[in-house]
């Protein structure tokens, strides 16, 4: 039976935050394996250039407070994450600066990552990938510690411990395996076979403050008041989906797609250990297209186009806010969007729904509407 850690957390306070992540390193027994000499990884969220106020990147009190213990421990510690969008050095400055964890380098003399080297990396026990390119920052570190920041997802309703191992792709080729497999249910699965390839050594999820709504960076920020942590990344994405009243095993494509391989359980099969984890209440979820997928695999291809623009969700772009910056342009993997005089503008027939221009807008201008018989059929 899997072990989770439940750690309750009202806020950022250093304090508390560091005590609670004392108790996570002691049950795990973390000592045993960050040793002096050896090289850490905090592997953060660090979607796009967003102030910490925005809960859209994990907390730079939270990696203060983890930093600082794995260097009691005499081991050296690197932060570090491929965001969404280009993976250069002048990319990484700026997200640094943007979500404090440049000052906090600065102050606890820790090192970021702006090493732009990647390798291929076989895994024969893949379903969907037999391997991956994946950023050495991830490969050369000695302990991994997979710190993801808790918030809802447009495409995969929850993005968590297994979706923030996707930061391991370097920059832009994240497009290429959104393109190859535009399904949510092929994503997940292959966010699975990621997961098991990358195996990280420990999770800790930043659910202290976290995000709901059109996350995973237009949302707005909810308190969730909680650290979870656990070996499994699957298990602590079970609970966490527990947390904010999602089903995981109906509900959530990663951890739906990670049990049918026989690596997640219900949350009754999970050991909780620590505090109680509750269940919040009218956490707002984001309506994934779950119907429009059963239409496309199961009936034929003339009706389910036909059904297709009834049902699924598409990109609305609100062109009062939106700057014509164009980096929705430039990151579409299906390269469907053009830039227009009024703004961007997106060919829904061959859109993939991936919603990469939602996910990296810095000014919420595009939103993820469903029609009304797509919103009624959800509700079914």
């Amino acid at each position: 039976m899997e072990t989770v850690s439940i750690s309750q957390c009202k806020d950022y306070n250093f304090e508390a935050i560091i005590k609670q992540l004392r108790a996570i390193f002691a049950k795990y027994k973390v000592a045993d394996y960050i040793k002096p000499g050896k090289s850490v990884l905090l592997k953060v969220n660090l979607l796009t250039d967003k102030p910490p106020e925005a809960a859209v990147t994990t907390n730079p009190i939270f990696v203060k407070a983890l930093a600082r213990l794995v260097r009691e421990l005499g081991a050296e510690v690197i932060i570090g994450d491929s965001p969404g969008g280009p993976f250069t050095a002048g990319l990484l400055k700026k997200i640094y600066q943007q979500t404090g964890l440049y000052e906090l380098a600065d102050e606890e003399g820790i090192e970021l990552n702006y090493d732009l080297a990647q390798e291929n990396i076989s895994f024969t026990g893949g379903k969907y990938k037999r391997s991956f390119i994946i950023a050495k920052y991830y490969t050369k570190a000695d302990f991994v510690i997979n710190l993801p920041k808790l918030k809802t997802h447009g495409m995969a309703m929850m993005t968590g411990a297994v979706k923030n191992l996707f930061g391991a792709i370097p920059g832009l080729l994240k497009a290429e395996y959104h393109l190859k497999m535009p399904r949510i249910d092929l994503f997940a699965g292959m966010l699975i076979d990621l997961a098991l390839c990358l195996k990280p050594d420990l999770t800790i999820m930043d659910a202290i403050i976290g995000m709901e709504g059109e996350g995973p960076s237009a949302g707005d920020p909810r308190k969730f008041g909680y650290i979870i942590a656990g070996l499994s990344p699957f298990a602590v994405d079970t609970a966490a989906a527990y947390l904010l009243g999602i089903d995981p095993l109906t509900d959530l494509p990663t951890i739906q797609a990670a049990h049918e391989r026989g690596l997640s359980s219900s949350i009754a099969d999970i050991e909780l250990a620590g505090d109680k984890l509750g269940v919040l209440r009218d956490v707002k979820i984001p309506a994934i297209e779950k119907s429009s997928n059963l239409i496309d695999r199961r009936l034929p291809k003339n009706i389910s186009n036909w059904l297709s623009p009834l049902l699924r969700p598409r990109p609305v772009f609100h062109h009062e806010k939106c700057t014509n910056c164009a980096d929705c342009c430039r990151n579409c993997p299906a390269d469907v969007i053009t830039m227009k005089e009024k703004g961007p503008e997106v060919d829904l027939e061959n859109c993939i729904r991936c919603f990469c221009c939602q996910e990296l807008c810095k000014y919420q201008a595009v939103e993820i509407k469903r029609p009304l018989l797509g919103n009624l059929l959800f509700r079914l």
